[in-house]
């Protein structure tokens, strides 16, 4: 594959392994703020995405109206995966709609999610929460998706659509047909992702080169597994998720996996990976720098 054009607009070489360390699930319960925060604060968390359905929503766009220099993209959601602790759609209350399951909030699970939703029902979601950050005056800088539900045949077009109608990165990879069949898709969806991924960067949408994730499930030395996935860093743009969240009640009454949501706070505000992102020679940037390229 050809090199990432955005490499030499950021004034990057070809080999450089450019990277985004962000912070997923902003706003998704209170402990979310403080360790995103700090996290901007010690330098190597440059971004994160908010997610709008939620209950602490209101206080998660006021805290970015209040720190501007926030980094904060749109994480667009269309499931509510918890037991105990659910959100729904903002742009509607039918269930004709495919959204919403029989308890009354969206599906758990992203495939429930994908097989039930009427498409036009989804994208105008999709819409909503965009429209509604816009409106309460977060400066987002780039859309990607809770869970990866919107990244089939019925939404995928239409979530590239926002990115352009609002001038921000949208999060979208340069794989061949191979990482497409890799990450479960099958053979005709992974032609049609190749080729439409093809068409929009042409377009002029910035890729991605790499995307990698910390799972939740893996706690016995996270540390060491963080590293151990930062290694593989590729050359080019690529992006790392992680799950950050302070220590509190509210969190374990959550999310069972609440151990690994504290270690990525930890770890990630500490000078042992501090010291190893730069041994690495992993260059850290923000969305906005991205976004600038589609001014």
């Amino acid at each position: 594959m050809q090199t990432n054009p955005i490499m030499k607009k950021l004034g990057f070489s070809d080999t450089d392994r450019v990277l985004i360390l962000h912070a997923d699930d902003y706003g998704m319960c209170n402990s979310t703020f403080k360790a995103f925060a700090d996290l901007v604060d010690f330098g190597l968390v440059k971004s994160g995405a908010v997610m709008s359905p939620c209950a602490w929503y209101p206080q998660a766009a006021r805290n970015c109206k209040a720190n501007p220099s926030f980094d904060m993209g749109v994480h667009i959601t269309l499931t509510a995966e918890w037991d105990s602790y659910r959100w729904g759609p903002l742009s509607t209350k039918d269930k004709s709609s495919g959204l919403i399951d029989e308890e009354g909030f969206f599906y758990r699970r992203t495939e429930d999610a994908q097989a039930h939703m009427k498409a036009k029902a989804g994208v105008a979601e999709m819409a909503a929460q965009c429209k509604c950050c816009a409106d309460w005056g977060i400066k987002f800088s780039h859309i990607d998706t809770h869970m990866g539900t919107v990244l089939h045949p019925k939404l995928l077009e239409d979530y590239v659509k926002l990115g352009f109608q609002y001038k921000v990165p949208v999060l979208a990879v340069r794989w061949e047909e191979d990482g497409w069949r890799a990450m479960g898709a099958d053979a005709v969806t992974a032609k049609m992702a190749t080729l439409f991924m093809k068409q929009i960067e042409s377009k002029g949408m910035p890729l991605h080169d790499g995307l990698l994730t910390l799972h939740l499930d893996r706690v016995e030395d996270r540390m060491g597994y963080a590293k151990e996935t930062l290694r593989t860093v590729p050359a080019g743009f690529s992006r790392l998720y992680i799950h950050p969240a302070v220590d509190t009640e509210e969190l374990r009454s959550i999310c069972p996996d609440w151990k690994a949501r504290v270690l990525d706070y930890e770890i990630f505000s500490s000078k042992e990976m501090k010291k190893f992102i730069k041994d690495e020679g992993i260059q850290l940037i923000s969305y906005r720098e991205i976004q600038t390229l589609m001014a």
